[in-house]
């Protein structure tokens, strides 16, 4: 068998048993069985628990990145029609691929190295967002000042919310798969979550607390 097949193979083994058990409680000798092949030949692909670990953490961030670009990427449509795009493409992925969203869940709160991987990550997709939420403003002839200083606090507040609701959506769907929403119905929330409240940013329309 191939090499890249045979280590796509304990990627899929850890990256399941990672998420179910956690990065201490995970065996090597589960995932080997569950790979169907030796401990040592996985030794000898991938090192160590850490650098196998490592590679699922990166293995999962490059396709749920690669998701959310394909998501964004058709152009001519408007910035609030390509982040719809994009959540739909996001909400999909992490639906489709529960386990690995568990995995950079564990990676994010397993400390160093792992989740300096997933910080990086969360940069590049606050990148995206950042542009398509400043797109949106300028198009809807927000001032510059209002866009730079609103912007990225709400990209922040939306990707936050997006990895929470995806979180949500994976729960409902382990718990009752027909109680599971789709993924437009789970971004349709988040899009009316943040959408109209940078609709009412662009029109002057800000919420202010009461007086006391």
């Amino acid at each position: 068998m191939p090499r890249e097949v045979r280590e796509r193979q304990m990627l899929d083994a850890a990256v399941t048993a990672f998420a179910r058990h956690g990065y201490q409680a995970a065996s090597m000798d589960d995932i080997a069985e569950a790979a169907g092949v030796s401990k040592p030949l996985v030794y000898l692909y991938l090192k160590s628990k850490e650098d196998l670990f490592t590679a699922c953490v990166r293995r999962e961030i490059g396709a749920l990145v690669a998701a959310v670009r394909r998501g964004t990427r058709e152009r001519g449509v408007s910035a609030d029609q390509q982040l719809w795009n994009g959540l739909t493409a996001f909400f999909a992925h992490t639906a489709a691929r529960p386990d690995g969203v568990a995995v950079l869940h564990r990676a994010r709160t397993q400390g160093e190295p792992f989740a300096r991987e997933v910080a990086a990550m969360r940069v590049e997709v606050l990148t995206l967002v950042t542009e398509l939420l400043a797109q949106a403003a300028q198009d809807a002839g927000c001032d510059g000042a209002l866009a730079e200083r609103e912007v990225s606090g709400l990209a922040h507040a939306l990707v936050g919310a997006a990895e929470s609701l995806a979180e949500w959506a994976n729960t409902r769907t382990a718990q009752r798969a027909d109680a599971a929403p789709s993924a437009k119905e789970t971004a349709a929330t988040l899009m009316n979550f943040c959408w109209a409240g940078l609709e009412n940013l662009t029109k002057g329309a800000r919420w202010v607390p009461a007086p006391r």
